[in-house]
């Protein structure tokens, strides 16, 4: 087949959205907008992906720039024909079929661009355009036919239809495949006549009719992947439509879904058979939750690698974390960025774990907070316990070691290091080292002082 460069016209600022952020950078389901035409040109295997960038242009770049594509700067921003043209002055030796998307189309699937490919391959045609048919056509350009089933005669903007034409329900989605040549020549005879003064790529068609050229369409089966998104509303009903159909790939993979509509799962997720997510969970970034694991209502997970057998009770929060298989997390823990919990390590309820390793078999199980540590296997973290990782200028590091058990109510001062097999007792502040095998109390001593209660209660 042709070989296919892919444009991607991304560079309006989206002034509907009502909104200082550039339109394809409002995110859906934890990615910015743009991400996922990107990630479906991608799919097409092309050539080159050339994304046309305008407003906040280096922020746009910061957030999707990992996805191979090179980006070009509109400026002025003159119109979508204005942008095209823009874009293949970097493709000035690319000989094969551009493909022209936008970066506010979020919900066009691949399948339905190779279809318009290869469409366009079988036709011969020297621009095939891909339409859909709504059921209410107001406010999109009307595409009008010849006799010829699919042949365009041109592409009527609803202010200049007669009312004939604003019968016809075959509108333009926008999205165009053309030869690169074909469109170089067609691009160049644009002129900025409308009130805007801007280069609509959509002129071309007329020109292409005009020299007897064939322009063809080819009809989408679902017009709701065609939807762009301008307003709020309309973001989050596309961010609806794409979560139920990543949600309906999950289950199809074998993971349940306790309440669909309320499981929000970003597209880079990757999660195993015979694992249960249930209700308002959110799971996004580049995570991956292994088979059989359970994450319970509540909980938030990002960017984290999740092994089998995990249990993630109701509430928690886990971010930039790695836990093996037979890990019990919560209720309502945070695992914050590097943070490591090896096989079979169970972390209870209000628990805060960062940049620390929580060792196999371990148990930190209520009310603490380990930071900057590494905790061996077999260690008991009892409830209260503090790691005091911060001395006002720097982090320091704690240590504790296999088997070593750690009192409620501590206060670990680091740097520090408790040995293997040590006990600490509890309601200990510890700020030197504790050797393997001892005890370290470090608490005040009690005092007792009999009948002073009775006599505060007469002073009074």
């Amino acid at each position: 087949m042709t070989p296919l460069a892919t444009l991607i016209l991304a560079a309006g600022k989206g002034t509907r959205m009502r909104s200082g952020r550039a339109k394809v950078l409002h995110e859906i389901l934890g990615e910015p907008m743009l991400a996922y035409p990107l990630a479906t040109a991608a799919a097409l295997e092309p050539a080159q992906i050339v994304v046309v960038v305008g407003h906040q242009a280096d922020e746009i770049r910061e957030r999707c720039g990992g996805a191979g594509a090179r980006f070009v700067v509109q400026e002025p921003q003159l119109g979508s024909g204005h942008a095209a043209q823009v874009a293949l002055r970097e493709m000035t030796e690319f000989k094969g079929d551009v493909l022209v998307l936008y970066g506010d189309g979020p919900l066009v699937r691949p399948e339905t661009l190779q279809a318009l490919r290869e469409s366009h391959a079988e036709s011969g045609a020297a621009i095939t355009l891909l339409a859909m048919r709504l059921a209410d056509p107001t406010g999109y350009g009307r595409v009008l036919q010849k006799g010829k089933k699919g042949s365009v005669k041109a592409i009527r903007e609803e202010r200049d239809a007669s009312a004939a034409e604003k019968r016809v329900n075959l509108v333009h989605s926008g999205v165009l495949i053309a030869g690169a040549g074909v469109l170089r020549g067609l691009l160049d005879r644009l002129r900025p006549e409308n009130d805007q003064g801007e280069y609509y790529l959509t002129d071309v068609v007329e020109i292409a009719v005009s020299d007897r050229l064939e322009v063809s369409a080819v009809e989408a089966a679902d017009s709701g992947e065609l939807e762009g998104i301008n307003t709020k509303a309309e973001l989050a009903r596309a961010a609806a439509r794409l979560r139920d159909r990543i949600n309906e790939r999950h289950m199809e993979a074998g993971v349940t879904l306790a309440s669909p509509e309320s499981a929000w799962i970003g597209p880079r997720v990757r999660i195993g058979a015979d694992t249960v997510i249930g209700s308002n969970v959110e799971i996004g970034g580049e995570t991956s939750i292994g088979e059989a694991c359970t994450v319970e209502t509540g909980s938030v997970i990002v960017d984290a690698r999740m092994g089998n057998a995990v249990h993630v009770k109701p509430g928690c929060v886990i971010r930039e974390s790695t836990v093996e298989d037979g890990v019990s997390i919560g209720p309502m823990a945070h695992l914050r960025p590097e943070t490591v919990l090896r096989q079979g390590a169970r972390v209870g309820n209000f628990v805060e774990i960062k940049k620390s390793e929580i060792g196999p078999g371990s148990k930190v199980n209520h009310l603490t907070y380990i930071g900057d540590a590494t905790i061996g296997a077999g260690v008991n973290v009892g409830a209260g316990t503090i790691t005091c990782n911060y001395d006002g200028e720097g982090k320091h590091r704690t240590i504790i070691e296999d088997g070593a058990f750690i009192g409620s109510n501590t206060q670990l001062v680091a740097p520090v290091t408790v040995g293997r097999g040590a006990y600490v007792g509890s309601g200990s502040t510890i700020t030197k080292d504790v050797p393997a095998g001892s005890l370290a109390v470090g608490r005040g001593k009690q005092r007792i002082i009999e009948g002073w209660a009775e006599r505060r209660r007469r002073k009074d």
